[in-house]
């Protein structure tokens, strides 16, 4: 490294370029193939075995959270390219995503997976948990779903509740649900996993991973900067649902998903979202993927990426223009180096998490649905003068400048 960066610290070093030199040596996480797309129509290429559920999935998945009434015909084309396993809540888009699977997917209901997922709070009841399943079922027009997921945990006393327990053992005794899984994506997620895991609670973990987060993305070129070890642990953790055959199932692939800043570097046919998905996919304790499939066009993109178990030639390249591009506008959700640093508790990561549906994911409607579940907001943030948060960030991004705007925007009418 060179003996100029040796004598910044960590941050100013993020802060000045770093990301400028990703690439430079690195290891994919399984050795490079040819670059050339497979022939034939865009199709899912690979299933996958998920786990001890016997369930064997499209290795790219279709992801409803964006999914909104009339849009059936989006669903069909996912199913009609060989995708089988379709992902839902009862909180995406006002339960428009359900009823919209529920309707596409009528008369299929043997051929394809479907999960869903629901928030539960620490002193939640089991009828409570089942009414909300059972309103899940009426959407979907199914009699089960095949993972239910406590969806969006971030703290350990969530899977404590015995509630959740007695809940899950009964809908499973009544086939209303065929396996239990747990969702998240922000600072306490290695802390929840490892507990649900080491306790035997899960069959499936839905978790946030992308080439942004791997600690051996950046590992070659960074060297001995604690940055890189400030999330060690999703590595770690998949590889110990593999020993324990739970299933693994990974979101946010794609950064920020700004696929359009992207176009002007693609060459030969190959996208940036396609080496994106064959980095995750390039790790043999990942199952499979899902992403929001929000068109045709889209869905047959991400499947170019499908039965790929490398990343291809010139993948590194457009996953280092990518870092370059946006790595210090976005943020890393488990990273939690920024927890803390509010003296009010403003939960910044969640609050970066809907900024990144507004501005990257142009969906302001989902932002503003995500920003309404949050218990507490950066409301405080508008009258704040002691910008504690400023320089929390180790990536550079200026989080007291972004909260309250997000606030304003998010609750504007």
């Amino acid at each position: 490294m060179d003996s100029r960066k040796q004598g910044l610290n960590r941050r100013e070093f993020i802060k000045r370029g770093a990301l400028a030199g990703i690439g430079v040596g690195l290891l994919p996480l399984a050795e490079a193939g040819g670059s050339t797309p497979p022939p034939g129509p865009p199709e899912v290429r690979r299933y996958s075995m998920l786990g001890r559920t016997g369930l064997r999935i499209s290795d790219i998945s279709f992801g409803g959270s964006r999914l909104r009434a009339g849009q059936e015909e989006i669903v069909l084309h996912a199913y009609e390219r060989g995708i089988n396993y379709f992902d839902t809540a009862e909180t995406y888009t006002d339960n428009e995503s359900e009823t919209t699977i529920g309707n596409a997917l009528r008369g299929k209901r043997d051929k394809v997976f479907i999960t869903s997922k629901v928030i539960t709070d620490p002193t939640d009841k089991r009828p409570m948990m089942m009414t909300a399943l059972e309103g899940s079922l009426k959407r979907l027009q199914t009699d089960h779903v095949d993972i239910y997921f406590n969806h969006a945990v971030n703290n350990v006393e969530r899977l404590k509740n015995p509630e959740w327990h007695e809940f899950t053992a009964d809908a499973r005794k009544q086939v209303k649900i065929r396996f239990v899984g747990m969702s998240g994506h922000a600072g306490h997620l290695a802390e929840c996993l490892d507990y649900a895991l080491d306790t035997d609670q899960i069959d499936v973990f839905l978790a946030a991973h992308n080439f942004g987060q791997d600690p051996r993305f950046y590992q070659r070129f960074l060297g001995g900067f604690d940055f890189v070890a400030r999330q060690p642990d999703l590595p770690r953790i998949m590889a110990k649902a593999r020993q324990k055959n739970v299933g693994v199932v990974v979101m946010k692939t794609l950064m920020g998903a700004r696929l359009n800043d992207m176009r002007p570097y693609e060459e030969g046919g190959a996208t940036f979202s396609q080496a994106a998905f064959r980095w995750v996919l390039s790790n043999s304790n990942v199952d499979a993927l899902i992403v929001s499939m929000t068109s045709k066009e889209m869905i047959d993109e991400y499947l170019g990426a499908s039965g790929w178990r490398s990343t291809a030639e010139g993948d590194l390249r457009l996953l280092r223009r990518y870092a370059e591009i946006n790595g210090t506008s976005y943020c890393r959700h488990s990273c939690s180096a920024c927890e803390g640093s509010c003296p009010n508790d403003v939960p910044i990561a969640d609050i970066m998490r809907t900024r990144m549906y507004a501005k990257d994911y142009n969906d302001l409607r989902l932002a503003r649905a995500e920003y309404s579940m949050l218990a507490t907001n950066a409301e405080a943030c508008l009258s704040c003068t002691a910008k504690t948060c400023a320089g929390a960030c180790p990536h550079g991004l200026p989080i007291d400048a972004l909260t309250a705007p997000t606030h304003r925007m998010l609750t504007s009418a």
